[in-house]
């Protein structure tokens, strides 16, 4: 019998180790774009496919979990092994194409399938621990998502210009959280396993408070996905005119600077987190998303400007994308049945997902048609909109069950 985490800290720690390792292989090719597009024929229409379609992958896999329950009905440590090493699989794969193959866009796709068993399911585990401070354990999760889409642009500026070292890397961190994942203990509110039951998923739109926080939520990833699919090429872009045509320095400051600031979200969400637990959650996630959506009305018109106030906006803006995501998730968590709080994750994720195909496709356009002074204004809408639904929320009589009364 495997050996595992039974107390509620060291097994919330080994998770979040887990989730950020696995979660690597999201944006590990989306990293290396601006490398392949300097020794590779790769138009702005085909790397937008290495984010999108990892998106649809993912509506793909969550829309199957969802149907079939598999969050709340298949043992998540199991659940959540299985889909890491099938997509490290389909990760490493990408190394026998060459990038331009549509080949590469297949295993992308399979990467985003297995993101379903690994970020709701995580957050589920997570749920099992939970006591008074749901708002801190999603957002530690959360957090480790944030790190692992950050760790590429890491491997990134570690390894050159040689991107089969970022695929690499991200694959063997892949299959160690898929082994690591079975010593996580989980805690006592790991519920039993609900009847199969395919309506279920109608209550993520029959129950009003739950329907608000999802509505918080699509706000939130509609401008976020698009952000860290595009924040890369921006800064690239920004950088080469601020510091000049040395591509070396460049290519330093821009992975470094990307690192830090999809790190900052990290941060931001353990931040908001606690505040959310202690404050209020619709309120706290309401100032937060305001926040990212004026960053995404301002940075663009920075382009090309200073260095330092480029990446200091943007490490706001990285700060504040992120933290409203475990907020509206864990409004999820309180206000569904616990045998049901997996499936309607896995719905909240799915059709969120679904939407960040529009606004990751939308950036370029906008790059073209206005250049990046205006490219990031259309992600705002998503943002200021959240925000409205989370105050909606906050006057809904079942916003008492959220935050222990402090909504």
């Amino acid at each position: 019998m495997t050996m595992r985490t039974q107390s509620k800290w060291p097994s919330i720690f080994l998770l979040v180790g887990c989730e950020a390792m696995a979660l690597a292989l999201w944006f590990s090719a989306t990293a290396i774009i601006p490398v392949l597009k300097l020794e590779f024929p790769i138009g702005d229409t085909r790397a937008s496919l290495f984010s999108s379609i990892v998106a649809v992958g993912y509506v793909v896999g969550t829309l199957g979990s969802a149907l079939f329950g598999l969050a709340d009905r298949l043992h998540p440590r199991r659940f959540f092994m299985g889909s890491a090493l099938v997509a490290a699989g389909a990760n490493i794969a990408i190394l026998f194409f060459e990038p331009t193959s549509w080949m590469i866009i297949l295993f992308r796709f399979l990467t985003g399938m297995c993101m379903a068993g690994l970020y709701p399911v995580g957050m589920k585990m997570a749920a099992t621990w939970a006591k008074g401070d749901i708002g801190l354990l999603i957002g530690a999760l959360v957090s480790a998502l944030t790190l692992g889409a950050a760790v590429p642009h890491l491997f990134n500026a570690i390894g050159g210009l040689e991107w089969r070292f970022t695929l690499i890397a991200a694959s063997v961190l892949a299959v160690t959280s898929g082994l690591a994942v079975n010593f996580v203990g989980l805690g006592p509110a790991y519920g039993k396993v609900p009847p199969f039951n395919p309506a279920g998923v109608m209550r993520a739109w029959t129950d009003k408070a739950i329907r608000f926080a999802n509505f918080g939520y699509f706000g939130h990833i509609w401008e976020l996905y698009a952000m860290w699919a595009w924040l890369a090429l921006f800064l690239h872009a920004s950088f080469a005119v601020s510091l000049g045509g040395d591509t070396a320095i460049v290519e330093v400051y821009a992975n470094l600077s990307t690192f830090a600031v999809v790190a900052a979200g990290a941060i931001g969400s353990i931040v908001v987190g606690l505040l959310a637990d202690r404050l209020g959650r619709t309120v706290v996630t309401a100032v937060v998303m305001m926040v990212s959506g004026t960053c995404s009305l301002t940075v663009g018109l920075l382009f090309g400007d200073s260095v330092w106030i480029v990446i200091a906006v943007c490490l706001v803006w990285g700060f504040t994308v992120v933290p409203d995501a475990p907020q509206t998730s864990a409004c999820i968590i309180e206000l569904s049945e616990p045998s049901y709080v997996g499936t309607m994750l896995t719905v909240q994720t799915c059709v969120g997902f679904m939407l960040t195909m529009v606004p990751i496709h939308i950036v370029p356009l906008m790059v073209e048609t206005f250049g990046w002074h205006f490219a990031f204004m259309p992600l705002a809408i998503g943002p200021l909109l959240g925000a409205y639904a989370m105050l909606q929320l906050r006057r809904h009589p079942d916003a008492i069950k959220l935050a222990d009364g402090k909504k």
